[in-house]
């Protein structure tokens, strides 16, 4: 059978590190970024931050309520964290890259899925692209508010220290 891809991409106007701090996070932001309509539960199981976090989480995807079980990974520490089905063939991928300026981040949710039917593959890849994308709306508002108060304090700084 073949493998299908879903991924989406999105520009954050905020610290490349802050947004990866808020997707590792799956205690306290990372449920904040799951769009309700589909994510119903997000448990952490061992861990909570980063590298060797165990959850579990359920969706309702076509009118199907699923489970899921994943171990959290960190190929690339700070840029690349992964999520590996610990019972499905199903593997997501978050890639955090700065972009040149510091208040820039562009972030990619891919999933991977293996041995599903055409018909299958094609659905599921399609409705997690409007998931992924809706997921990357939350975490850039989520993103972009918490960088806020830390651009104003840097530029109050600046301009208390240029007026001395």
């Amino acid at each position: 059978m073949k493998t299908q891809t879903a991924s989406a991409v999105r520009i954050i106007n905020a610290p490349a590190g802050l947004v990866y701090k808020l997707i590792a996070d799956y205690r306290n932001t990372h449920p904040l970024i799951l769009p309700k309509p589909y994510f119903l539960s997000l448990d952490v199981e061992e861990g909570g931050f980063g590298e060797r976090t165990i959850i579990r989480f359920q969706m309702r995807i076509l009118g199907q309520k699923r489970s899921f079980r994943a171990l959290i990974t960190e190929p690339e520490p700070g840029c690349v964290l992964q999520e590996t089905g610990l019972s499905a063939n199903i593997s997501t991928t978050f890639t955090v890259l700065s972009l040149g300026h510091k208040n820039h981040a562009k972030v990619t949710i891919m999933t991977v899925l293996k041995d599903r039917g055409f018909i299958g593959g094609f659905l599921a890849k399609l409705m997690l692209q409007k998931i992924y994308a809706q997921e990357l709306t939350l975490l850039a508002g989520l993103a972009e508010t918490l960088s806020q108060p830390m651009h104003a304090a840097s530029e109050n700084q600046t301009l208390s220290i240029s007026s001395q």
